[in-house]
């Protein structure tokens, strides 16, 4: 087994609290001056950024997952990845149909643009990207798992857009393939205070939105390869796949 340093929430250019600066190019040179080797791409509410960032990294030798950070119906936030182009694409399709046609105030909220390579504009989205979809939560896991993908209820204990600020309860009738907990969370303390939690893997990460933040927080994973299906074996502690460190 070897050991991956992972950053799985981050922001780029496209969600309008990221800075301009994410772009795929500095998102990848950062995250690799952070020793990082896998970074999970998690606009809100969409994956147009993602491919561009995912083919800078194979170019680098950094491994990128591709997914989006949805904002549910009930306003908690869920990180989701998927394992090729084709269902990510199809999940791009359901966040179209099920996001809330508020338009983007650029002034109060900031620009909502793709970029490629060279950081040049392709495409800007019009809608609000950081409102709820009329999705609920157990509607998004439901198309996560037809289209084989991992959902993760994001930073699980902050005061704001997460399970626990929104319902108060990890709900019943979803299975998590993990938790976000936020650097600031004592983990021991709340896995003692919820035992109900104590059934998940959990993982931490930067939520970076600036170049700066990324990396600042990790998980160090073991396992044989930096891929989507080791880490989902990661996530279930499989055939001795473990996260072993939360930075």
């Amino acid at each position: 087994m070897k050991r991956f340093k992972a950053d799985l929430h981050m922001h780029t250019v496209l969600s309008p609290c990221g800075s301009l600066e994410m772009s795929p190019v500095v998102i990848v040179n950062k995250a690799l001056e952070r020793g990082l080797d896998i970074i999970g791409i998690t606009d809100h509410n969409s994956t147009r950024q993602c491919a561009e960032v995912y083919n800078v990294g194979r170019q680098k030798g950094l491994t990128v997952l591709c997914g989006a950070e949805v904002t549910t119906k009930e306003e908690v936030h869920c990180l989701t990845f998927f394992e090729n182009f084709e269902k990510l694409e199809l999940f791009q399709v359901y966040l179209d149909k099920h996001l809330t046609n508020i338009p983007n105030n650029v002034e109060k909220f900031g620009y909502q643009v793709w970029v490629d390579k060279a950081e040049e504009i392709v495409g800007q989205e019009d809608r609000l990207l950081i409102s709820a979809i009329n999705q609920s939560i157990d509607e998004v896991e439901k198309k996560v798992r037809e289209l084989n993908g991992l959902f993760i209820p994001a930073h699980i204990f902050r005061s704001s857009f997460s399970v626990y600020s929104q319902l108060g309860f990890m709900p019943f009738d979803i299975s998590p393939d993990a938790i976000g907990m936020s650097a600031r969370v004592d983990v021991d303390e709340q896995l003692k205070q919820h035992p109900e939690l104590k059934q998940y893997t959990v993982l931490r990460s930067s939520d970076a939105h600036f170049p700066e933040q990324i990396g600042t927080h990790y998980s160090v994973i073991e396992m044989e390869e930096a891929s989507f299906s080791e880490l989902r074996k990661a996530l279930h502690q499989q055939e001795g796949r473990k996260i072993v460190e939360l930075k």
